[in-house]
Formats: C-alpha cells, sequence, structure tokens
C-alpha cells in the first residue's frame, strides 16, 4: 500500500487529533502588517494579531505561500512518502492552491491538489474524511472525487465583525461599506462555490442570527446532520453564547467551536460569527 501525506495551509483549525497525525504537515500563509511579515500560526498568535491590527498605519495585507516553499515542502515529504494529497483553502479567497499546482510540476512525487472552497475547520473536517477513506482503502481518485461531493454540499454563513476592517483590506468596495456603515446593515455572507456572496442584508445582529438559524433548520430537517461548526474570530465567548442559544433548538447536532485564525482574522475582524456545516459528511 503506498505511503501517503496530507498537506494543508494554515487557515485549516487542526484539533488535537489532527495535530497528532504523524502524516499531516502544514504550510504557512504570510500576514503583512505594516511592512513586516509573519507566518500565520508560528510567529503570531490570535491576541498579537488582533493587538497590531488596532494601531496600524497601512492596510494588512494576507500572502499565499510561494511555489518555492511548496516545492520545499513536497522534495522533502518525497524522502518517506509515496504520494501527497494536499487539501487547501478555497482558489477564490487565495492564490494558495495554484502555488501548490505550480509546485507539482516541478517535483518527482506526485501531488493531487484538492481546492476545498472552503476555510478554517470546514476545511479540517474534510482533511479527516479523506484520511478516513484513505485508511478504508481508498484509491487517490476516490478520495478526489469523494471529497469534492462533500464539499459542494457544504453551507457556510458569515457576520462579518468589521466592514471597515473588510473594506480596508480590499475585500470590499467602498460603496459598499459606505451604504453598510451608513444604514446599520449587518450582511449574511455566505460561501457560494468557493467564493464570498451577500446572502441577505438585515438591520442587526440578532436578526441576522435569526435568519441562519432558519438556513441551519431547513438543512438540517432535509439532511439530517451531526456535526455544526460554529466559527469565530477572537471572541470564543461570543460563539459559546451562540451556541447556547441553538443547542436546545437542535438537541441532535452537535456544535464545534472553532476559531477562524490570524489570516481570516486579517480580513474579519475580531468580532466575525459564522456557522458552517455539511448535508453528508461523518
Amino acid at each position: 500500500m503506498k505511503k501517503t501525506a496530507w498537506v494543508t495551509d494554515s487557515t485549516a483549525f487542526l484539533d488535537e487529533e489532527l495535530k497528532n497525525h504523524s502524516d499531516l504537515y502544514t504550510i504557512p500563509l504570510s500576514v503583512i502588517l505594516d511592512g513586516e511579515e509573519y507566518a500565520d500560526g508560528i510567529d503570531l498568535t490570535a491576541e498579537e494579531l488582533y493587538a497590531k491590527l488596532r494601531e496600524l498605519k497601512t492596510p494588512p495585507k494576507t500572502s499565499q505561500p510561494s511555489v518555492g516553499a511548496f516545492k520545499e515542502l513536497y522534495d522533502k515529504l518525497a524522502e518517506n512518502y509515496d504520494q501527497i494529497i494536499a487539501v487547501l483553502l478555497s482558489s477564490k479567497l487565495s492564490g494558495t492552491v495554484s502555488s501548490s499546482e505550480q509546485a507539482t510540476q516541478l517535483v518527482e512525487i506526485p501531488v493531487t491538489t484538492i481546492d476545498s472552497k472552503i476555510l478554517a475547520y470546514p476545511l479540517s473536517a474534510l482533511i479527516r474524511k479523506g484520511i478516513e477513506l484513505e485508511r478504508a482503502g481508498k484509491t487517490v481518485e476516490e478520495i478526489k472525487l469523494e471529497l469534492e461531493k462533500h464539499r459542494d454540499e457544504n453551507e457556510t454563513y458569515v457576520l462579518i465583525g468589521s466592514l471597515e476592517q473588510l473594506h480596508r483590506s480590499g475585500r470590499m468596495s467602498g460603496l459598499q461599506f459606505f451604504l453598510g456603515s451608513m444604514l446599520s446593515i449587518t450582511p449574511i455572507i455566505s460561501i457560494e462555490n468557493g467564493g464570498l456572496e451577500t446572502k441577505e442584508k438585515v438591520r442587526n445582529t440578532k436578526k441576522a442570527k435569526e435568519k441562519i438559524e432558519g438556513y441551519l433548520k431547513a438543512a438540517y430537517e432535509k439532511h439530517q446532520f451531526k456535526e455544526v461548526y460554529i466559527l469565530y474570530g477572537f471572541h470564543e465567548d461570543k460563539a459559546l453564547e451562540w451556541q447556547k442559544e441553538l443547542e436546545p433548538k437542535f438537541p441532535g447536532l452537535v456544535f464545534r467551536r472553532c476559531p477562524l485564525g490570524a489570516t481570516i482574522g486579517v480580513h474579519a475582524g475580531e468580532n466575525t460569527l459564522g456557522i458552517s456545516w455539511y448535508h453528508n459528511i461523518d
């Protein structure tokens, strides 16, 4: 049986089980603050990031891992593995998938790059599923097909913590920011086919949560999934509060709280809250 290395990027939130998995490797994105570059998850804690964001003189930026960084990692893995499966954050949000695909052309070891069309813990859930499938004896081609099927059954909704930060980081136009700020609108952002879309605009966070709860109820009644991920910027207490509101209404569901990480925090802000689930992933 071929020995497989799994690769993901630093936007994936890894729980203890995945952190301790001996065949899973993470490549960091970069966060650039006032011209200084930090490796996400290595040089910068969430606390340090949000403290720095409050004092920045120039808009923050993030940067994908370079083709060279991927090539270096893949060459190193080739010493101990027969093949690599890389499951990476959405290609519509970052060039990370492209860097991996370019590096693949420069190395001897076979690499399969999968665009998760997602990020944070939902990305980790795909990796976990892939590892299970490999353990069950599935081929790389079968794993890729199965993960892409699950990927397309994901629903993710986000309440952006800072419209100003989203605007400053280049992810929102000046007009959208002006209108949102003036009218105190809370946009519900959905991730559709890997990109950010405005699902609905509502007057306040309470109404936005009620809308999202409606999406969850409709999806759960139809698909009867088991897990929901509550995603947060820096304030886990807000995620816990939301979880406590939802649990009595959905007693059959397990809720996981997962931080979004520095790279996403740069664009979305420390008060960001999100929720995500797959229709059919064990």
